[in-house]
């Protein structure tokens, strides 16, 4: 029909243009520009067109640009060469690149972990260099003990290769020996005044009464430090910057503090803990790191960071700042999800409502996705908000061909159909490949079968149940009215059904709710696999019985 191929190649276009997805109001109007006449038939060519975009929309992009260099080539613009996108290259290169991660055990990696993970991954293997995980865990109060095993886990889930582990709490007397030599070079001093007054004293750039002590008073403080002598909070050792400095966070900063709480590695053995700013530093120096990629806001750390490798003149590692990230409407806080899943609020870290990467895996995101996402977004330093669309489009892209298609019924209704023959459906499993075969949906000898509540709330009088049959509902009676596609051209709206000997399924919402309904039997055989439930989301099966269980992937 002449109509329904004006209308076909306009929508093969537009799907082309728009990531795969063409829209009735687009199209039509191309279609009534290229006849003005048809604007009388307005009602008929909306049904024709929704029929046809539905058709258009389920195919693959690949095959779309087919379809229309076939139909139409003129429509088909010449694409340009797309660029591909990748990261910068780093600055001052000069032969094996060595670069870390650096995780707190503190619970399994969330997606804002994976961005510093994957581009140390992508760089490392650019240059051929050396990737080291790091766990810096010097806060004992901040560490789940399961991190040890569930980060590198995570690591190997998104595909990032790690050459060597490292772990801070091994490492004490490596840093005792650094702040042994600080003090004797002058650089710190072992503080007693109360923490409050400390900082009050630096932000009015003046000096503790420690700070300019001798060496043997320093001493005698330092070793207390370990005997018993000084409580959490009564001594620290301070590493010195420049009091002056304008910025208030870069005047001196603590080293090392006092901390009786057993640490879940080494338990007692220790009680002066380094922070950050030292340890980091040290170990930077000792794994001779040659880049290191952080967040902005640890331009402060890294500015107190350097005063330690100029002390000892140690050769600084290029220093990269990029940008901060917000991520809305997703719960990323270690401690508030850990006390979700102890208050029963989250079923665990891979909980669906949760950002972590077990929850993005769970759900059928795959680690590529992501690697793409954070190469998109890359090294700039401009802030940016975190898009799921974007996400969701590049998963997208990796699922849709693989994932075979069936019916999920929400808010089941039972609809008997009168008059009706033998009805079976012939569904297929992928519109693109017809290899696969098709899905026999038997509709039984009462013919009746379930359709969503949803689908019938605007009170429709007629239907098609999609890839089987037309319905006509008036005066409460359910009435067969053949096969013929026709009527979508009138504006018959398609619905998805399922057979009244469907199984019991349920699919797991990412805002903790639970939809339920039923799906076609052969769901209960994609175990494991990422499917796509027509006109509802691309979902995992994570569960076959008693209940289909499904987790949602996206839309």
């Amino acid at each position: 029909m002449e109509i329904e191929a004006t209308v076909r190649k306009y929508a093969l276009q537009n799907a082309v243009q728009f990531n795969g997805k063409a829209t009735v109001g687009a199209v039509l109007g191309k279609v009534m520009a290229e006849d003005p006449e048809l604007r009388s038939r307005a009602k008929e060519i909306t049904g024709i067109a929704r029929q046809v975009i539905d058709s258009v929309n389920s195919m693959s992009l690949v095959a779309q640009k087919d379809a229309l260099l076939s139909l139409a080539p003129e429509l088909l613009v010449k694409e340009t060469k797309v660029r591909e996108v990748s990261l910068p290259d780093l600055r001052n290169v000069a032969g094996e690149v060595r670069m870390r991660m650096a995780p707190n055990p503190s619970g399994p990696l969330h997606v804002g972990h994976s961005r510093m993970a994957i581009l140390n991954d992508e760089y490392v293997k650019r240059y051929g260099g050396i990737c080291y995980n790091r766990f810096e865990d010097t806060d004992p109060a901040r560490i789940d003990p399961t991190g040890y095993d569930t980060i590198p886990e995570d690591l190997d889930w998104l595909g990032v290769t790690i050459h060597k582990t490292l772990i801070q709490s091994d490492r004490f007397q490596i840093y005792y020996d650094v702040a042994k030599q600080l003090l004797e070079k002058g650089k710190a001093y072992v503080c007693t005044c109360k923490p409050e007054d400390w900082r009050e004293l630096k932000n009015h750039k003046k000096a503790c009464p420690h700070r300019e002590q001798p060496l043997n008073e320093q001493m005698l403080r330092w070793d207390k430090m370990f005997d018993g002598s000084y409580k959490p909070e009564e001594a620290s050792l301070m590493v010195k910057t420049d009091l002056a400095h304008p910025n208030p966070a870069i005047r001196d900063f603590v080293g090392l503090r006092i901390d009786d709480t057993p640490h879940p590695r080494t338990g007692t053995k220790f009680r002066v803990y380094p922070l950050m700013n030292l340890s980091v530093a040290v170990d930077d120096h000792l794994l001779d790191l040659t880049h290191v990629l952080r967040g902005k806001d640890h331009l402060n750390n890294t500015y107190r960071q350097e005063y330690v490798f100029d002390y000892f003149g140690w050769k600084k590692p290029e220093y990269i700042h990029y940008g901060r990230i917000s991520l809305e409407d997703v719960q990323l806080s270690t401690s508030k999800m850990a006390k979700g899943i102890r208050e029963g609020l989250y079923s665990g870290w891979d909980d669906p409502q949760l950002g972590t990467l077990r929850a993005l895996r769970r759900r059928g995101i795959m680690p590529e996705s992501l690697r793409r996402y954070w190469i998109e977004v890359g090294i700039k330093e401009v802030d940016i908000e975190f898009s799921w669309k974007t996400l969701y489009s590049f998963n997208r892209d990796l699922i849709d061909d693989s994932a075979n298609r069936y019916f999920f019924v929400a808010d089941p209704v039972k609809l008997t159909i009168e008059d009706a023959p033998k009805l079976v459906a012939k569904a297929p499993f992928h519109p693109d490949h017809p290899e696969r075969g098709v899905r026999d949906l038997h509709v039984g000898d009462d013919s009746a079968v379930l359709v969503s509540k949803d689908d019938l709330a605007s009170n429709p009088s007629r239907l098609r149940l999609k890839d089987l049959c037309n319905i006509e509902l008036r005066d409460g009676a359910v009435q067969y009215a053949g096969n013929d596609l026709s009527v979508l051209k009138e504006g018959v709206r398609i619905v998805h059904w399922a057979p009244m000997d469907s199984v019991q399924a349920e699919v797991l919402m990412t805002d903790g709710s639970v939809r339920k309904g039923v799906a076609e039997r052969g769901l209960a055989d994609a175990l494991g696999q990422v499917v796509q439930l027509e006109r509802f989301a691309f979902v995992r099966v994570e569960r076959a019985t008693p209940t289909v269980r499904c987790v949602f992937t996206h839309k």
